[in-house]
């Protein structure tokens, strides 16, 4: 035989052994058994450890168990052998998607065996086999699915950039979300705000397309079509991403996202953008209007041209006060829509003030001013002269005139709801009368030594403004020296000198009246050298008398002069001679001072207060 031969009957011979040890097997085995017990699935992460158990019991003990591993190929019902062991060798078969990833180990103490696989890839997922042979034992086969996991990368959402319009009939494309690289396929489920949406004819379409890579991941695109209203102009829309785990469901949710809805206007609002408060002529005043339509459409205003939606009016007056319109019209619809808004421009008027300009009146009239003004508001007057406030009221009462009440009077129109607003009048008040001087009728007094220089100041008060002139006697030596006017009065000053009594007399006159006023000085002689002589005398006899008080005192106390109750002592000798001198005292109680004062004033009466000194020749 040749080599080819040989060979054909070997595998003859070897096909014939293996079919009478089925044979002998299957007939055993109709009186042996085998309980296998595996997982129905096992779930792992990608590139994670899978660990696949095989458990057997035999109903009798075997003297040898041959185990083997089968894998179901992708896309058919057919096996492929990955593992095949027994009690003399563990062969893991080569040329198989497992070969090096895979390992064969005991379980324990029990029958059973665990398949091991390494860094697991998504082709993995398939059922694997376990084939348990105990020849006359029994044999048995059990199998479990092994399921790989990979989440997906976060969802990715994006709206659509166009505005849609509430008036489409169909649902509108509004955004789109899509999750990437997953294994198995996810899920994507669209929310408004926080509320699930579920796809509803004619309102809701979700439109789902599935990719599966190159890679085996998953892609999933999902569409939302919506009818939008115009409440959504505030949604929130986001997509949730839900996908399987060992653990079971996780989701991940996308960013959310606003769309933008265009719907028509409905209303229209008009309204005053500045100034703030109320109006008045002279302002700029900016009228605003908006519409709740979107886009917002163009405005068109009633009264003059506008910028878009802003209406400006510059240095307002009364006249244009009225109502005031904008109007849009709807491009989708072609309804005009209009809003308005009534407008006050208030006003003050110039002040008008009666008397006008000036008003004359003579001393002791009386007249009353009156100030209006035209105004849209409440008005508040309020009178000043110089300044200080006289008067209230529209009205001013001035009674009894006298210079005092010449003079400017203002008065000033305010609002007080309108600041802004306020004008003023004035008139001039003349009083007219004869001159007045103070004290005129009182003459004025004065004495002044002769020879000296004296003023003499006169004013008068009058309109027409006075002219004062002066009359003097008594002296020819007098001058004008001062001479003022102001607009009500007149002032002269004379400079007069004394040589002896003096009468001036200064005359106040204009068209109306005269005014005088009198001045009388008494001149007076000053002292002369005689007089101040005697009272040097009557001062050195006054000192001389009281030196020789002193002596007289001292001598009275030692006792050498003796007094009587009289008061008198008379100074004796043993032998008068005739021609002695007796020398009697008298002491007045009035003090001295007083008569030495008459004295010095040139009074020739003996003073009250004196020291009297009488000569008596003593017989």
């Amino acid at each position: 035989m040749d080599t080819a031969q040989l060979s054909f009957e070997n595998i003859k011979m070897q096909s014939l052994f293996l079919t009478l040890m089925m044979v002998l097997c299957l007939f055993f085995a109709a009186w042996a058994k085998v309980d296998m017990t595996m997982e129905e699935s096992v779930e792992v992460y990608l590139g994670d450890l899978a660990d696949i158990p095989c458990q057997y019991v035999f109903s009798e003990q075997p003297r040898a168990v041959m185990i083997q591993w089968f894998v179901r190929n992708p896309g058919s019902s057919s096996r492929e052998r990955i593992y095949y062991g027994d009690n003399t060798q563990q062969i893991v078969d080569d040329g198989t998607d497992f070969t090096g990833r895979i390992t064969v180990s005991v379980i324990g103490d029990q029958e059973g065996v665990l398949l091991t696989i390494q860094d697991v890839q998504l082709t993995d997922e398939r059922e694997f086999f376990c084939q348990v042979n105990g020849m006359a034992a029994g044999n048995g086969e059990g199998k479990t699915h092994l399921r790989v996991f990979d989440p997906p990368e976060a969802p990715v959402i994006e709206g659509v950039h166009a505005g849609i319009s509430v008036t489409n009939e169909l649902p509108s494309r509004i955004a789109s979300c899509e999750a990437r690289n997953s294994f198995p396929k996810p899920n994507i489920t669209w929310y408004r705000d926080s509320s699930p949406l579920t796809p509803t004819h004619g309102q809701i379409n979700v439109v789902t397309l599935v990719t599966r890579e190159f890679s085996g991941f998953y892609t999933v695109q999902s569409e939302l079509q919506y009818k939008v209203a115009k409440e959504d102009k505030d949604a929130l829309f986001s997509c949730e991403v839900s996908y399987y785990v060992p653990e079971g469901v996780r989701t991940a949710k996308s960013k959310v996202i606003n769309i933008t809805v265009h719907f028509p206007t409905t209303i229209i609002e008009l309204w005053k953008e500045s100034p703030q408060g109320l109006v008045k002529e002279g302002d700029t005043v900016e009228l605003r209007c908006q519409g709740d339509g979107n886009p917002p459409p163009p405005f068109t205003f009633n009264r003059e041209q506008a910028s878009d939606d802003t209406l400006v009016l510059r240095e307002v007056i009364r006249g244009d006060s009225g109502v005031y319109q904008c109007r849009s019209l709807d491009l989708d619809t072609y309804e005009q829509v209009t809003g308005d808004m009534q407008l006050t421009i208030h006003y003050l008027d110039p002040a008008f003030v009666v008397p006008k300009d000036s008003e004359i009146l003579l001393k002791g009239e009386s007249l009353t001013a009156t100030c209006n003004a035209l105004s849209s508001l409440e008005t508040a007057t309020v009178w000043f002269k110089n300044g200080q406030q006289v008067g209230k009221g529209h009205m001013l009462f001035l009674q009894d005139a006298t210079y005092d009440t010449a003079g400017e009077y203002v008065c000033e129109v305010t609002v007080s709801s309108l600041p802004g607003l306020h004008t003023s009048g004035s008139v001039h008040i003349i009083v007219q009368g004869a001159p007045q001087m103070k004290d005129a009728d009182r003459e004025v007094e004065m004495d002044e030594g002769t020879g000296k220089w004296v003023n003499l100041s006169c004013e008068a008060h009058a309109h027409p403004l006075p002219t004062i002139s002066w009359t003097v006697t008594g002296s020819q030596s007098w001058r004008e020296v001062l001479t003022r006017a102001t607009e009500h009065s007149t002032v002269s000053v004379v400079s007069v000198k004394v040589t002896s009594d003096i009468t001036a007399f200064c005359n106040a006159t204009n068209d109306i009246g005269t005014e005088t006023k009198s001045f009388s000085i008494r001149a007076s002689k000053p002292p002369s050298e005689g007089n101040g002589v005697i009272i040097v005398v009557i001062i050195l006899c006054i000192l001389l008398l009281a030196i020789l008080g002193s002596v007289l005192y001292f001598l009275h106390k030692k006792g050498k002069i003796p007094c009587g109750r009289s008061g008198k002592q008379e100074i004796t000798k043993e032998n008068p001679n005739k021609d002695d001198i007796v020398v009697e005292m008298k002491t007045n109680t009035k003090t001295e001072d007083a008569g030495l004062l008459k004295g010095v004033n040139g009074d020739k009466n003996v003073p009250s207060n004196q020291v009297t000194m009488d000569m008596k020749a003593i017989r």
